[in-house]
C-alpha cells in the first residue's frame, strides 16, 4: 500500500519528538508540523524533478501495442503539418512533463485501411533554429503548390513546445508514436501519495531530514542526510534510470 502525504509527514516529526498530525488538522498545520510537511514536499519535488525520464513518470500507453514503438501516438490527418501533444491538455500545467524528441517513429500499422506493405519510419527531429535555416522556405512553397504532401521524413517542435510538425506535410493518415512522460505535481491532500515505489522512501525522508537540519541550523545533521540522499538517488537510477550505453550514438543531423 502506497505511503501517504501523512504518514511521510508524521514520520519526519516523530523523529523530531513532535506531536504528530492527523487527517482532520494536516490542512491547517502551522509550526513545525507545517515547515515538516513543506520538507517532505520539497524532498518529493527534488527527486520526481531530478530525472525528466523517470520510469515512473512514463505516461500510460495509448491502445495496446509494444511499448518500443512508444507509449502515446497521435494520428495525422491528410495536408496537416501541426498536432498537439496531448489533446486532451487545455493549458501548460496539464502538458506532459517530458518528450523524448529522438524518438519519434511513423507507421502505418493499425491505421484503418492499411495493409501490407506498411510504412515504418523514425522521424529526425530537427530544431527551431535549424527548421528556420534549412527547411522554412521549401516548406512555404510547398504549403502553397504541393496540396498533395508526401511521407513526413522530420518531425520538429512548435516555439511553444506544446505541438509538434511534421515535413513533408502528410498526405494521409499515419500514426505518430513517440515517448512521454508526465508532469510530476506536489502533494498536497493528506491522503496524496507519491509516485515511485515505496522502496525509495528512504530517499526522500533522507532530503527532507537534510531539509529540516537547515532549518534548525545543524550542519553536522544536514551534512549526514544530504550524503544518505545522494547515495539513495543514485541508487534509485540505477535500478530505474535505463543503463548508459557502452558505446556513443551518432547524433549528428541528417537532412534528408
Amino acid at each position: 500500500m502506497a505511503t501517504t502525504y501523512l504518514q511521510l509527514t508524521n514520520e519526519l516529526l516523530r523523529e523530531l519528538n513532535e506531536v504528530v498530525l492527523t487527517s482532520a488538522n494536516f490542512g491547517s498545520a502551522i509550526g513545525i508540523q507545517g515547515h515538516a510537511k513543506d520538507c517532505i514536499n520539497r524532498a518529493y519535488n527534488d527527486i520526481v524533478m531530478d530525472e525528466p525520464q523517470w520510469a515512473f513518470l512514463a505516461t500510460g500507453e495509448s491502445g495496446s501495442t509494444d511499448p518500443f514503438y512508444g507509449n502515446v501516438y497521435v494520428e495525422t490527418v491528410a495536408n496537416q503539418r501541426w498536432y498537439e501533444l496531448k489533446a486532451s491538455s487545455s493549458s501548460l500545467t496539464n502538458d506532459y512533463g517530458y518528450i523524448d524528441w529522438d524518438n519519434f517513429l511513423l507507421t502505418t500499422v493499425g491505421v484503418s485501411g492499411e495493409s501490407s506493405p506498411y510504412t515504418v519510419k523514425n522521424l529526425g527531429y530537427v530544431t527551431t533554429e535549424a527548421w528556420k535555416d534549412y527547411f522554412r522556405v521549401s516548406e512555404n512553397k510547398d504549403d502553397a503548390e504541393d496540396a498533395n504532401g508526401g511521407t513526413p521524413a522530420r518531425v520538429t517542435r512548435s516555439p511553444d513546445g506544446r505541438k509538434f510538425g511534421l515535413s513533408p506535410i502528410p498526405d494521409k493518415v499515419y500514426r505518430v508514436w513517440f515517448y512521454a512522460f508526465d508532469l510530476p505535481t506536489e502533494l498536497s491532500a493528506h491522503s496524496d501519495t507519491t509516485v515511485f515505489p515505496n522502496i525509495y522512501n528512504s530517499v526522500l525522508m533522507a532530503r527532507a531530514r537534510y531539509y529540516l537540519h537547515q532549518f534548525k541550523e545543524n550542519p553536522q545533521s544536514s551534512a549526514f542526510a544530504l550524503e544518505d540522499y545522494k547515495r539513495g538517488l543514485r541508487l534509485m537510477k540505477l535500478n530505474l534510470m535505463e543503463p548508459t550505453p557502452g558505446t556513443i550514438k551518432d547524433d549528428r543531423m541528417r537532412f534528408v
